[in-house]
């Protein structure tokens, strides 16, 4: 990890962002997770991102978060949990770290009622916009421009889309409806690798019928 950070440090990125490691048999968890932390701040001169969700075992609380904010060079994180742990931490250290989640659902109304100005993602930007429907980029920039209702407007019409999307996705598939969904916007898409599962020609059969309700078109 330092030596892919260090790499980062010298060709120029502005910041990388550090997973919270995986424990095992007990660990004194907070103790260890702020040390962890701690130690790469010190070691490290580039900003470092956290990111935490419940996969690595455990979620870091806010108060830890908070903790660990006040280290130099900690500036955000993606903080894959429920809306009031989140909102938690924004309240806790909102005026040193940026706090962000993945959520595209869940964003506009941090925007609005959070303050957020960062959008630490995951795949919906790629996954409901094309080069010539940008509504996600266009409602984010009218909501940080104040315009809130014509926001909520551009916000609410992708509705469909998510639906689509979340109802055609097949049980233990996700990254290989990803990229199927991907080939149906016109970009690259492709097999999953082993041992990720493929999808059936009856399962792709779905998908297109979903995607033609969804109001997105090809690029």
């Amino acid at each position: 990890m330092l030596d892919l950070a260090r790499h980062s440090q010298a060709i120029g990125a502005d910041y990388i962002v550090v997973h919270s490691p995986v424990l095992h048999f007990g660990a004194d968890t907070d103790e260890t997770i702020h040390e962890y932390y701690r130690y790469l701040s010190e070691q490290l001169e580039i900003g470092i991102a956290l990111w935490n969700h419940p996969d690595c075992g455990y979620v870091m609380s806010p108060e830890l978060c908070n903790r660990i904010a006040d280290l130099p060079n900690i500036v955000a994180i993606k903080y894959s949990v429920p809306r009031e742990l989140y909102a938690q931490l924004t309240s806790l250290a909102g005026d040193r770290i940026l706090v962000s989640t993945a959520s595209e659902e869940e964003w506009f109304d941090n925007i609005v009622e959070l303050g957020w100005r960062l959008y630490l993602c995951s795949t919906p930007p790629f996954l409901l916009q094309t080069a010539s429907d940008q509504r996600i980029n266009r409602y984010t920039g009218l909501a940080f421009d104040g315009r809130v209702d014509e926001a909520r407007a551009l916000r609410d019409s992708l509705e469909p889309a998510r639906l689509a999307f979340r109802s055609s996705r097949p049980k233990g598939k996700p990254q290989a409806h990803s990229k199927y969904w991907l080939e149906l916007l016109g970009q690259v898409g492709g097999a999953v690798r082993r041992p990720l599962l493929q999808l059936t020609d009856a399962e792709k059969a779905t998908i297109r019928a979903a995607f033609a309700r969804s109001g997105l078109a090809a690029a």
